[in-house]
């Protein structure tokens, strides 16, 4: 069904594209939703990665509170343990011929990337929100260790950004974490969960798109400036 979803979206894309030359885009709206959630389940990120990853860093490091910034662990030398792994996986594969890499989730982006040191817009203004309001997660904060971490060993030859993805896997692991611990929820439950927060917010984009075009333009030029965008909670 999901590969099934995605061929049809492909499908849906193309006639959309040529439905908007001659003003009758309106009649494939309608089969919009039929599959969308095929293409967002084949497609929706990787933030559910990022709670396995995060779990699998911080599972012997005897966190109570992810809030705190007093806790005791020292993240430099946790990044660079993982860091250490990493560059001896990517060499291993490399000399056996290899180039399927897996990626680190929730770092680097196809867009924000080739500067000296990169970022992700998105997780730059929610950092800076937080830090307003004076709220810690060490998740989020590990993700940035992380990034330098990996330049400074030489596995990377920029600075990463941190990525989206991370941004929702370390605030939804922040809320959950203690009920993890006492195993109300699994980690299997927590993966899903940050999927499914990908996947709500990207289909309401999704239908904010579709309307502007219908109400604005057909010219596939019609974006908002920022400062009139609004947001829903």
């Amino acid at each position: 069904m999901i590969h099934g979803g995605l061929r049809y979206l492909r499908q849906l894309q193309f006639k959309v594209i040529q439905t908007y030359a001659d003003g009758t885009v309106a009649r494939w709206i309608a089969d919009w939703p039929a599959g969308a959630p095929g293409l967002m389940a084949h497609l929706g990120g990787n933030g559910y990665e990022g709670i396995a990853f995060l779990i699998e860093q911080f599972k012997d490091t005897g966190l109570q509170d992810p809030g705190n910034a007093d806790h005791g662990i020292d993240l430099r030398a946790l990044a660079m343990r993982y860091v250490k792994a990493y560059a001896g996986y990517k060499s291993s594969k490399k000399n056996a011929g290899s180039l399927d890499i897996q990626k680190i989730p929730g770092v680097n982006h196809p867009v924000f990337k080739d500067k000296p040191v990169n970022h992700d817009p998105r997780e730059v203004f929610i950092a800076k929100l937080f830090a307003e309001r004076g709220e810690y997660n060490v998740f989020h904060e590990f993700y940035r260790t992380l990034v330098q971490a990996l330049f400074d060993a030489g596995v990377s030859r920029t600075v990463y950004c941190v990525n989206i993805d991370a941004v929702i896997a370390a605030a939804l692991l922040k809320m959950l974490w203690k009920p993890y611990q006492s195993g109300q929820y699994s980690a299997e439950t927590l993966e899903t969960a940050a999927f499914t927060i990908f996947l709500y917010p990207r289909m309401l984009g999704c239908a904010a798109e579709i309307d502007d075009h219908l109400n604005r333009g057909r010219n596939m030029d019609t974006r908002a400036p920022a400062s009139q965008c609004r947001f829903v909670a």
